[in-house]
């Protein structure tokens, strides 16, 4: 097995490569990138299936390649709760949200909620809750990204989660979306190809059978290993970790933003259906890979190397293809932190330059130059702040992390987005209240949580027992939304839910 501080020259390669391809179409982009339209939502010229991809590579992050192979080569089958998880909630953005997203906003899912309520405190709470999601999202591509680069050239973690934090700098900065998308798009493909055909040299050591694969695990490490219960073994938090799995991808900003890029709803739709058989078929290949890393690298060699598992896949790939592979996967996965951290960080200055700045500050009165000048220096700041955050979170696991995320942006941003949509007596304090609760609450029950008590603080106990609060915070988001609603009606908003439901079903009048 590798051990951290050996560079590999073929990784070494492939990241040089990629690095390039990526700063050419960064160079590309950035000639076509002439106003705030087009930094934000790439003109919204791209095709249903560019969409798809650049979706499924937006979304199929460190913690679907690494993390979630690191909980099944090390919990056995309840790793795949993630991976169900994260591919569930497709279907509720195919039916509810995609084509009246794209037909009520512009370019940050505040414009859906703000539609017909009082801009500026709509758009900061909406702006506070995207932060929180973007901020809980870049802690684990920052770790996965660190580890990685530690594993392969033997730089200290701290050096390599910086290295990460500039090359997607340069690119976000000069290219905006229009090179974010396509780099997703290269990194979709890469990705899909690399994790294929390492599930394919996986099950040639096992006579391409699957069953020979689990038994094998299981003759080595017990029967446990097939069955429920290892890593969320609480019914409450395997039921809450559910929810914010299903509902937070309805919420998370970066996703959402991705629906603007495209010229109509219906072909927000239809992307939305590429995405979902694209993701859906690397989840099943993460399976296969977790338990590979399992049987064939074995979980002290793979804890040796990274005590969350984050390096299962990479070590994987040394161990059935050599030096060689390895550098292939590191590169792909390299490609796959990049692609996302790009995103949310175009998601979280979307949130800062256009909803607070442009709509609370300007009050909607600022210059193309001056909108994109606050934009560039947003990129900056949330650049900075990503390597401080994956720096401060090292050695945690990066799916777990992103399970996290998707806790805040269910309760915080999915409750608001569904009732501004669909109920006639949403208000503008009922929004604040919703988001700024869900996003407080959330924030705080995973602080009094295990994770932040016991596993990064080291105390002996947690004051909250469960480690996902999603099943507490959705319905409570949900019930504070209406009752403030109720207890403060808004004639305005809801003269305004007429026009709101015409645009939702015919687009922009």
């Amino acid at each position: 097995m590798p051990q951290p501080g050996e560079p590999n020259i073929v990784a070494m390669a492939g990241f040089v490569i990629f690095i390039a391809l990526s700063l050419g179409i960064t160079w590309v982009a950035a000639r076509r990138t002439r106003n705030t339209r087009d930094f934000y939502a790439a003109g919204g010229s791209v095709t249903a299936l560019q969409n798809g991809l650049a979706l499924a590579g937006d979304y199929m992050s460190a913690a679907s390649f690494l993390g979630i192979a690191g909980l099944v080569a090390l919990s056995g089958f309840d790793g795949l709760i993630y991976s169900i998880g994260f591919l569930v909630g497709w279907p509720v953005v195919v039916c509810l949200i995609a084509e009246p997203l794209r037909n009520l906003g512009r370019f940050t899912f505040s414009d859906v909620v703000a539609f017909r309520l009082q801009q500026a405190p709509v758009r900061v709470a909406a702006a506070a809750g995207s932060l929180a999601v973007v901020a809980f999202y870049l802690i684990a591509q920052m770790v996965g990204a660190g580890n990685l680069i530690r594993l392969l050239f033997g730089l200290d973690y701290e050096v390599a989660v910086a290295i990460v934090g500039i090359v997607m700098l340069a690119y976000v900065l000069f290219g905006g979306m229009i090179a974010t998308t396509w780099v997703q798009i290269v990194k979709a493909v890469l990705l899909l190809s690399g994790a294929f055909m390492l599930a394919m040299m996986v099950l040639a050591r096992f006579s391409f059978n699957p069953l020979a694969l689990f038994a094998a695990a299981s003759s080595e490490y017990g029967t446990a290993v097939l069955a429920p219960g290892r890593l969320v073994s609480d019914p409450v938090d395997a039921i809450s970790l559910g929810l914010a799995l299903m509902f937070g991808t309805a919420g998370l900003p970066h996703i959402l933003m991705r629906f603007y890029t495209v010229p109509d709803g219906r072909t927000a739709r239809v992307s939305v259906a590429y995405a979902t058989a694209i993701i859906g078929v690397f989840y099943l290949l993460t399976f296969i890979l977790g338990f590979g890393a399992m049987v064939l690298v074995g979980q002290p060699a793979i804890r040796a190397v990274d005590a969350g598992g984050n390096m299962a896949a990479p070590l994987l790939a040394e161990a059935v293809g050599g030096q060689a592979f390895l550098g292939f996967i590191a590169a792909v996965a390299f490609a796959t932190i990049l692609a996302v951290v790009a995103g949310l960080t175009l998601a979280g200055a979307a949130a800062l330059s256009h909803d607070v700045w442009v709509h609370v500050f300007r009050h909607g009165d600022a210059s193309e130059r001056e909108q994109m000048r606050v934009a560039r220096g947003s990129t900056i700041l949330l650049a900075v702040f990503s390597i401080v955050l994956g720096i401060a979170f090292k050695g945690q696991n990066v799916a777990y992390m992103v399970g996290l995320a998707f806790a805040i942006a269910a309760s915080a941003n999915f409750p608001a987005l569904i009732m501004s949509m669909f109920w006639q007596g949403f208000t503008t304090r009922g929004a604040q209240a919703s988001i700024l609760f869900g996003t407080a609450a959330t924030l705080a029950l995973i602080y009094m949580s295990p994770t932040i008590q016991v596993d990064l603080l080291h105390r002996e106990s947690a004051w909250f027992p469960y480690r996902n609060p999603g099943l507490f915070t959705i319905p409570l988001s949900f019930a504070i939304g209406i009752v403030v609603s109720k207890l403060f009606p808004e004639p305005a908003a809801v003269q305004g839910f007429a026009r709101l439901e015409q645009q939702i079903h015919f687009g922009e009048p």
